[in-house]
């Protein structure tokens, strides 16, 4: 029988962004040793790299970890993340506990000794001013960092404004940070507040510099909930080493969750309302 010449040349998944990418990104979060996946050692890193590094943006070493862990582990951990192509960073609650005890040149010098390129700003627990903001930013990037950047509060008392939004991502844009990682219950209390928040920010010009933090534990029900809302290229933060693969596979229609919609055509799973 002749093949059919319709049929693609190669026997493979239709393409999907492909680093280094500015829309689908997938910035994972590395607890460590932890139930969402085993990073504290060096094959658990290799293992996971070699089945998902194409499919991981950056690695965001959690919280205080710089610090609770030995050295040696996570400069190993970095050397590990740079050489399979994904940009690690140091949380922003290492960077809140600089900034509060007034030791940011320390942790500069912290994150030379360990191999860190990046450091995350976030102001979850502390409120910075427009000019401390930039001033910092500045500093970081002038010692080599690359900086990352995240809106929002741990605990947000009233909505977030889309507009105020709007103008930290057009202002950090100046200093050449392309992403701006919104916090995870800020975007919970939006959508409390006006369900149909999520398509206004959506339609925002600006929205493709978002990134948007999802709950690990609320995997897998919240995660295809922001790919419905989103489409299959929203830029997507807090994703586990676990949750890595899964996700990747939602993002083409590949899963239960998502209907199998690679192979049924479900419209509701296949691809968001907004693109």
């Amino acid at each position: 029988m002749a093949p059919d010449s319709h049929a693609p040349s190669e026997f493979a998944l239709p393409p999907r962004s492909v680093k280094p990418r500015r829309r689908g990104i997938t910035s994972m979060i590395d607890f460590g040793p932890d139930g969402f996946g085993w990073t504290g050692g060096k094959r658990g890193i290799r293992d996971l790299l070699d089945v998902a590094a194409d499919y991981i943006d950056y690695a965001k070493i959690y919280a205080l970890n710089t610090l609770l862990m030995p050295a040696a582990v996570v400069k190993r951990a970095a050397r590990l993340y740079r050489e399979a192509d994904v940009t690690p960073f140091a949380g922003g609650i290492l960077f809140e506990y600089a900034w509060q005890r007034n030791q940011i040149e320390q942790l500069i010098g912290l994150l030379a000794r360990l191999d860190v390129p990046g450091l995350e700003i976030s102001e979850n627990y502390v409120t910075l001013a427009e000019d401390d903001r930039h001033r910092l930013i500045d500093r970081f990037q002038k010692s080599g960092l690359k900086v990352v950047y995240e809106f929002g509060r741990k605990n947000p008392e009233q909505p977030m404004s889309i507009a105020y939004l709007g103008e930290i991502v057009t202002a950090v844009a100046r200093h050449g940070i392309h992403h701006v990682t919104v916090e995870q219950c800020e975007v919970d209390l939006l959508v409390r507040d006006a369900p149909d928040a999520l398509a206004a920010l959506a339609a925002q010009p600006w929205f493709e510099h978002v990134v948007i933090e999802a709950d690990p534990y609320r995997f897998p029900e919240q995660h295809v909930q922001l790919l419905r809302d989103f489409g299959p290229e929203v830029n997507l933060a807090n994703i586990t080493p676990g949750q890595i693969l899964r996700l990747e596979g939602f993002r083409r229609g590949i899963g239960r969750a998502v209907n199998y919609s690679l192979l049924s055509g479900d419209a509701s799973h296949a691809a968001g309302i907004h693109r």
